[in-house]
């Protein structure tokens, strides 16, 4: 066992068998650097990695290449999800000095921490014009010994041009009706009306888009924007991105080189599917489509099913490997072991008559696209529903359905990932109360509930700030970033406006004065880190939108919301001063600050305010509670209660109609007259 024995990262813990002596991040490891006079090697990496785990089998776990890091390096490794910030800074070098990026990560850097040679992944032996990893670490040695002065000057100049990309904003002033027009046009481009999808062979979930789309849809009436957000969801649900088995979404799709359907990158995060639940339920709110409603739930149920904790919190990930032989000798994970990428979700036609008999496998290959040579690899396919089927015996399809479930659980299963990270459980408790309130579902929000309750219990300490990981119900050492606090306060205030529970919106105020304090920098920019956090060689700051909101983006949205809730200026301006990156990018980029555009829909449209009073047991108050909580409107805020319940300021001096229950639509705490009836109620909204 090497020193990573004692973590509580499950991506390091895969490693404290390594023969490498690994070191944490840490001072520790760099005073080790500088005693033996050698460089620092960083490899960042996440536990549902597919290549992560294969440079782990090839290199890692290999003795020779082991002894060699060990002699003339100090070995660092880094689960990225634990410390986004580190990877953050050091893939920034990356992608600056190589034109692209991905994990595992592969940093040489000074004792100092200064980078100065990089790259991804590497293989044992060379090929495709890849160097192989040992000749890597060989030039690597040379250059230290033999050139020291010349390293010295390239992690200099890298380090200095780091340290001067500090993104400034200027004063944009917020994003405007224009700069919404724009971005939905630029949107228009690059979609693809054939498929649904955007172009381009790798394909993520769009799902901070999506949101945006519905958003202005609302606002706008935007025929386009609706069609289009139909358009992606339709094509992500019926693909082999979506597990037509068991709910929830894969990590990405992939076009094949030679045409042909999809391929995912199996891994399933926890991100995406909450995300992608909440999308789907925004979606089926304004268009009540069957299948927006059928994915949500199913993605919802996967999150409960496979990822809830024994805490109550969400694990991060199931890996895209399973531990077992390939089916009809499908490919193992190069480097050896049984590793074998997607063997738990596709299947083969003679894997189908196996569990369902011919006549049935016959009707399950043709509705679920299994073909002779397969979809995949060694004629096995991904699961999807090609094209929109004609009349089906639903009865049927649901028992062929709930066989191949059972079928498939004979398997190895994928491992996961159980620490439970803050931002993505935040993420995940937004999800499941509002899709719970909209499908009638008190178990879903009951989950989220107790979601929150981990956070508050294990995450936040007495002055409120944030740990950003757990395991087994005890805190990491990890410090929140500024996507904890944004996307936990985001949660916060969904399980708020769901539950009428005033304690949601307090810890969300809490934690979002905290970002006032300690994020904020000149000119309405935020940082991804606290001014008294961990001083790396730069400090990371990115307003783009990648697989998650990012953490400026979402902690806009955040702000927005609880302004719209107390009446506090302070956070409203703070909302509205980092919005103008918005402006800046949206025209631009606006597949890659899609949280950014939905949060300035909500700006542009108050947000609006909305106050029910009355007696919680009252069936008229719940269908007012019922009406508003399916409100369309842009970032609408929700508050329920007895009339001047304390808890929530919207409810302040806001009484009841004739003695009966009565919702208040307002904008900036200036309101219309109340309304009892559910269909005028609707119709403000």
């Amino acid at each position: 066992m090497n020193r990573l024995a004692g973590v509580t990262s499950p991506y390091l813990l895969q490693h404290a068998d390594n023969p490498v002596d690994w070191w944490p991040w840490g001072p520790e490891a760099f005073e080790e650097a500088k005693r033996r006079d050698v460089p620092v090697l960083l490899s960042v990496g996440y536990s549902a990695c597919h290549w992560c785990h294969v440079m782990a089998h090839e290199s890692f776990e290999d003795e020779g290449t082991a002894a060699y890091l060990n002699e003339h390096f100090v070995s660092v490794k880094v689960d990225r999800e634990e410390r986004p910030d580190v990877d953050a800074v050091y893939m920034e070098a990356v992608q600056a000095a190589t034109g692209q990026g991905g994990w595992p990560m592969t940093v040489f850097m000074t004792p100092d921490g200064e980078p100065f040679y990089f790259g991804t992944y590497f293989p044992p032996e060379a090929r495709h014009g890849t160097p192989a990893f040992r000749e890597v670490l060989e030039g690597v040695h040379r250059a230290w010994t033999d050139r020291r002065d010349e390293v010295g000057e390239v992690a200099g100049k890298i380090t200095r041009d780091l340290a001067e990309r500090e993104l400034t904003i200027g004063d944009t002033g917020a994003p405007t009706e224009e700069t919404q027009a724009l971005a939905l046009l630029q949107l228009t481009r690059d979609v693809d009306p054939a498929s649904g999808w955007f172009r381009g062979d790798t394909k993520f979930p769009p799902s901070m888009v999506v949101e945006f789309l519905l958003r202005h849809q609302a606002r706008t009436g935007s025929v386009a924007a609706r069609e289009m957000a139909e358009g992606l969801c339709g094509a992500m649900a019926r693909s082999s991105l979506y597990d037509q088995l068991g709910g929830g979404f894969h990590r990405y799709v992939l076009t094949p080189a030679t045409g042909g359907p999809l391929i995912p990158h199996f891994e399933k995060m926890l991100y995406d599917n909450a995300l992608l639940c909440r999308a789907y339920a925004h979606l089926w709110r304004s268009t009540g489509s069957d299948l927006a409603r059928r994915v949500a739930l199913e993605t919802a149920d996967f999150m409960v099913r496979e990822l809830r904790t024994p805490e109550g919190g969400f694990a991060s990930a199931l890996d895209a490997d399973s531990e077992q032989e390939a089916p009809d000798g499908a490919r193992p994970q190069q480097g050896g072991g049984r590793h074998v990428e997607g063997a738990y979700y596709v299947w083969t036609p003679a894997q189908l008559s196996a569990a369902l008999g011919d006549e049935d496998a016959a009707l399950a290959a043709a509705h679920y696209g299994v073909t002779e040579d397969g979809t995949f690899e060694h004629g096995s396919s991904v699961l999807r529903l090609p094209q929109e089927s004609g009349p089906v015996d639903a009865d049927r399809i649901a028992s062929i359905e709930a066989r191949l479930r059972a079928a498939r659980e004979e398997r190895e299963r994928p491992g996961r990932d159980d620490k439970v990270v803050a931002a993505w459980n935040g993420l995940a408790i937004a999800a499941l109360a509002e899709t719970g309130a909209l499908f009638d579902r008190p178990d879903l929000v009951d989950r989220a509930t107790e979601a929150a309750d981990l956070l508050v219990r294990v995450h936040m300490d007495e002055t409120a700030r944030l740990t950003r990981t757990s395991k087994d119900g005890r805190a990491g050492t990890n410090t929140g970033v500024l996507e904890d606090y944004a996307d936990v306060a985001e949660g916060f205030l969904a399980l708020a406006a769901v539950t009428g529970e005033g304690a949601w919106l307090e810890f969300a105020g809490f934690l979002l004065d905290l970002v006032l304090d300690r994020f904020t920098g000149e000119g309405g920019a935020l940082y991804d880190t606290a001014h008294d956090a961990e001083r790396l060689i730069r400090r990371p700051q990115d307003p783009t939108d990648n697989a998650t909101p990012s953490g400026w983006t979402a902690a806009a949205g955040a702000l927005l919301s609880y302004a719209a809730h107390t009446g506090s200026e302070a956070h409203r301006a703070a909302a509205e001063g980092a919005l103008g990156v918005v402006k800046a990018l949206g025209p631009r980029v606006p597949r890659f600050i899609g949280w950014g555009l939905a949060t300035a829909e909500a700006l542009l449209d108050g947000p609006r305010e909305i106050a029910v009073v009355g007696d919680a047991a009252d069936p008229a108050f719940q269908e007012l509670r019922r009406t508003a909580l399916a409100a369309t409107a842009p970032g609408a805020v929700l508050a329920v209660g007895a009339p001047d319940g304390e808890e929530f300021p919207l409810l302040k001096d806001r009484p009841l109609v004739a003695g009966g229950p009565a919702a208040y639509v307002c904008r900036h705490f200036t309101c219309d007259a109340p309304v009892t009836d559910p269909v005028e109620l609707r119709r403000r909204l």
